[in-house]
């Protein structure tokens, strides 16, 4: 009964490895129990040989395509019980009734064309993974079957046949439609219209609203005012701060009665000499390196100051300075001669400066030889200008501008002589003085001084200092 399957279209599985066959059935052999198909196709491609013989023991599915005058031959169930030797190996026969109908309307190609098994991916769009099959991988098998030539990897790579007579036509509206042009440029452009992608640009230009910085204020105001301090006497030179904020300087005069003013009002001596010394040792420290210098793993290379101070309210200032700083753990030298009269604010700092760790000295041989840090100078007063010509001056104004290091002056007074000291910084409180040293750089120190003292002394005052107690000053 084997003749009556002679001239069958079948498809052969043979496992991972082999891959899948599909040809016309040449012959049945029961001895051998074997199966030969004519003009092969291997995994949807045509084989390099005419022929194929497969043995049972390789079979793992045997499927028939198309069976020519099935009115005569047997159903797949009578082929089962007459050739019980064939399929005792392992094979495994059946109806494919799905294919047949696909395999009937390609009659005419059924001896030539490959036979494929994929389903057509539906037209409509659809998200789901995996909807449509995927032809089959080339197994890695080099021959065409048992016996054949061993293929190069250019004819595996680039071998013709493998495009021929496909069964199954790409979907181009399926696919297109999955991708929306409309919506996409319609995303990109932020607007729902379809019209000139370049009108869209101009009109989306037109309607964008400004950007701001975060520094910058979004709610529309007056216009600033950068001229806020008036006063009634002008010291001849003016400042302008990092924001442009104008900053008059005021004649010394002028900046004796607003202290006497302040004082009255319960700003004493005491308080502002605290405040100086928060606020000018802030500085120091920032110049000495700040977070980068001062931290509990550099404790081997602390910051050394040096502070020249006299008998002086400016010595008095400069104390409260180091005191400040060597609480900081800074190594602070305090240079004050021995003096037979203090003032009392002097004295008073003095001794807080004694519980500190810092070093006071009486002669410059006690002060370090190699260069150090940063030196404070606060040797000039503003009420006795002759001391310049004293020894202990002369000496400290040497050792200061010998020694390489930079120079911080607190409060200078007011002169047109050349400066002593060279400083590099100049600290000034409430309002500058008007300054001639001009390669000197001038920061300001808020003291505390209420807006309302301001007036009373004739000066119109808006704090310039913004979030700061320390700011610079430029020249305007």
């Amino acid at each position: 009964m084997a003749t009556d399957w002679l001239g069958s279209v079948v498809s052969i599985n043979c496992g991972v490895t082999l891959g899948v066959y599909q040809g016309e059935v040449s012959s049945v052999d029961h001895g051998s129990q074997t199966i030969s198909l004519r003009q092969p196709y291997h995994n949807g491609a045509r084989c390099p040989v005419p022929e194929v013989t497969f043995s049972a023991m390789d079979i793992k599915e045997l499927k028939f395509l198309d069976i020519q005058n099935t009115v005569h031959k047997p159903t797949a169930g009578q082929t089962a019980a007459s050739e019980p030797g064939f399929l005792s190996a392992g094979c495994h026969a059946q109806s494919n009734r799905t294919t047949r109908s696909h395999a009937t309307s390609n009659t005419a190609h059924s001896s030539t064309a490959p036979i494929t098994i994929l389903r057509r991916v539906p037209t409509g769009p659809s998200n789901s993974r995996g909807t449509a099959q995927t032809t089959p991988r080339r197994s890695n098998l080099r021959n065409g079957g048992a016996g054949g030539p061993v293929r190069t990897k250019d004819d595996e790579c680039f071998g013709d046949g493998t495009d021929e007579d496909l069964d199954t036509d790409f979907d181009f509206e399926g696919n297109l439609a999955l991708f929306d042009k409309a919506a996409v440029f319609s995303q990109i452009d932020g607007s729902s219209s379809h019209g000139n992608k370049a009108q869209h640009h101009s009109t989306h230009v037109e309607q964008k609203p400004l950007s701001y910085r975060h520094d910058e204020n979004i709610l529309e105001g007056k216009p600033v005012t950068y001229r806020q301090i008036t006063v009634p006497q002008h010291g001849g030179k003016e400042y302008c701060t990092d924001s442009g904020l104008v900053v008059p300087s005021v004649p010394y005069d002028l900046h004796k009665r607003l202290l006497a003013a302040a004082e009255r009002w319960g700003l004493t001596l005491e308080r502002r000499l605290e405040t100086i010394g928060v606020c000018s040792s802030q500085m120091a420290l920032t110049l000495l390196g700040g977070p980068n210098r001062l931290t509990p793993k550099n404790v081997h290379q602390r910051p050394t100051v040096v502070l020249l101070c006299g008998p002086h309210i400016q010595g008095a200032q400069g104390i409260s300075c180091g005191r400040h700083l060597a609480n900081h753990e800074v190594e602070v030298f305090l240079f004050l001669p021995n003096f037979l009269k203090m003032q009392e604010a002097v004295t008073s700092e003095v001794s807080l400066f004694s519980r500190t760790s810092g070093k006071q000295v009486a002669s410059m041989k006690d002060l370090p030889v190699s260069p150090v840090d940063l030196v404070i100078n606060c040797l000039d007063c503003h009420e006795n200008p002759l001391l310049r010509e004293q020894a202990w001056y002369q000496s400290a104004a040497d050792w200061a501008n010998q020694n390489r290091a930079p120079v911080l002056s607190i409060d200078p007074p007011v002169s047109e002589q050349h400066q002593t000291v060279e400083a590099k910084w100049i600290l000034s409180l409430g309002l500058p003085l008007p300054s001639s040293k001009k390669d000197s750089r001038v920061y300001l120190c808020d003291i505390g001084i209420p807006k309302q003292v301001y007036q009373e002394v004739g000066i119109n005052y808006h704090s310039p200092f913004g979030c700061k107690f320390v700011i610079p000053l430029h020249t305007a």
